[in-house]
């Protein structure tokens, strides 16, 4: 059976599901701090938002004839080209950030990471989600 493609705000409504899950990591890690096994919880939050994030700017960008884009990296400097994301870098470090936590590499850079998404990455989300939901009802 062949799906239906998604749309934009299909993929806008996803993220912000997925932004209002990681918060409850973020805001517990805030309070009272997190044992190792919600500290790895609130990584993978934090990796669907993201993904979730580069959908819908994909789909965005879809809908506006552009692309296809090469990797997270050629679309987020297209994102913020286009007034889709205010810190350009901030959203590379992120894409950096990610390939850098793969548990592959022997580098420990959780607790790095961790600190990165409660004090920098959320905020950068939720400006996202905001711009872009202002975008999407134009």
């Amino acid at each position: 059976m062949k799906t239906v493609p998604q749309t934009c705000e299909q993929c806008f409504e996803e993220f912000s599901t997925a932004l209002e899950d990681l918060s409850i990591y973020v805001n517990r890690a805030k309070k009272i701090g997190l044992t190792e096994a919600q500290a790895r919880e609130l990584i993978i939050n934090f990796e669907v938002a993201h993904e979730l994030a580069l959908k819908v700017i994909t789909k965005y960008f879809e809908k506006q004839k552009k692309g296809p884009f090469s990797g997270s990296r050629d679309l987020t400097v297209e994102a913020f080209h286009a007034e889709l994301i205010d810190d350009g870098k901030a959203w590379l470090d992120i894409v950096i950030d990610r390939i850098q936590y793969n548990p592959v590499y022997a580098i420990d850079t959780q607790e790095k990471f961790i600190h990165n998404i409660q004090n920098n990455y959320f905020r950068l989300l939720e400006r996202f989600e905001d711009t872009m939901g202002k975008k999407l009802n134009e």
